[in-house]
């Protein structure tokens, strides 16, 4: 089993102590050595403030956190030299150019070899803007540049935060083969936040759902891809009737009804025949029947009315 890199233990961040608010809620986050963890949540829920206090920009109300097995402040902030970070907008002196940018953050984290410099300008594909002003960058280009910095001294850990925000969809395909080299060859561990979560189903081999400033659940790929049961969807002449006949015949079903009469069954217990059947027996016609897989759309917004119950 993996070490974690990165582990909180009840970590909490309340702001106005008067009139409380927390942005993070007694959050337990375990992130093993070599994973790309997909951190998810709405705006508001906590990513950034959880991902600025691992990166030390912040510092939590209570609890406790574990970077590389180390929890003690001054210990925390020499470790904190092995994570690169890009967090909100990557922001730069317009007037100086990539390659100036570079060798200027270079100094700043003491990284002397101009060697490094080149190799991580090529890594992330700004080889031909080495030489252009940061004020002439695409917002892809300036992503790019983010990272790049995030990249000099060679960290173990990378912390990104919406770092495919904004971006066209070549660009995100892009940033997305970067990311998976620097974890596969590398062996960096990435903890990156998105409100794209298509795109975290490229990339994420864990999940953390966070909402309210509370962690819900942390789940694997492969364990989140069996939760996700198939469901059946089908289009009926009249969904509202089928519905009523879904209450009464089959009470145990959990359907939804969507637009064009269209009915999805989840995690369904009977079989596609019996719902055929059931149609057929009362005059319900269906034109169009499929089995689909629950997106992580569809179990995230599942998982947040759980914890809205909860709360």
């Amino acid at each position: 089993m993996n070490r974690y890199v990165i582990e909180t233990k009840q970590i909490t961040k309340v702001y106005n102590p008067r009139s409380p608010f927390f942005a993070l809620d007694h959050v337990d986050l375990h992130v093993s050595e070599g994973c790309i963890y997909g951190l998810i949540g709405d705006n508001g829920a906590g990513k950034s403030t959880l991902l600025k206090l691992l990166a030390g920009h912040i510092f939590p109300t209570k609890g406790e956190l574990c970077l590389f097995g180390e929890t003690e402040e001054k210990t925390l902030c020499n470790i904190r030299k092995n994570i690169g970070c890009l967090i909100e907008y990557p922001s730069f002196v317009p007037g100086m150019t990539v390659e100036q940018t570079l060798h200027y953050y270079a100094i700043q984290k003491g990284v002397p070899d101009n060697k490094k410099i080149s190799e991580t300008i090529q890594l992330t594909g700004l080889t031909e803007k080495q030489h252009a002003k940061c004020k002439t960058l695409s917002l892809g280009q300036k992503q790019r540049l983010g990272l790049a910095v995030a990249l000099l001294g060679e960290p173990q850990i990378l912390i990104l935060d919406e770092p495919i925000n904004g971006l066209d969809p070549s660009g995100i395909i892009e940033f997305r083969s970067i990311l998976q080299q620097l974890n596969e060859q590398k062996n960096i561990t990435i903890l990156l936040s998105s409100h794209i979560l298509s795109e975290l189903e490229h990339l994420a081999t864990v999940y953390g759902f966070l909402n309210k400033g509370m962690l819900l659940e942390e789940i694997s790929s492969e364990a989140l891809h069996e939760k996700c049961a198939n469901c059946i969807e089908l289009t009926v002449s009249d969904a509202e009737k089928y519905a009523v006949l879904l209450e009464k015949i089959f009470p145990r079903e959990n359907y939804k009804i969507l637009p064009q009469n269209t009915v999805r069954i989840y995690k369904p217990h009977e079989t596609a025949e019996n719902f055929s059947r059931l149609a057929a027996k009362n005059d319900v016609y269906i034109t169009k029947m499929q089995t689909l897989q629950t997106s992580l759309e569809d179990y995230y917004i599942e998982l947040k009315k759980r914890g809205d119950v909860k709360c």
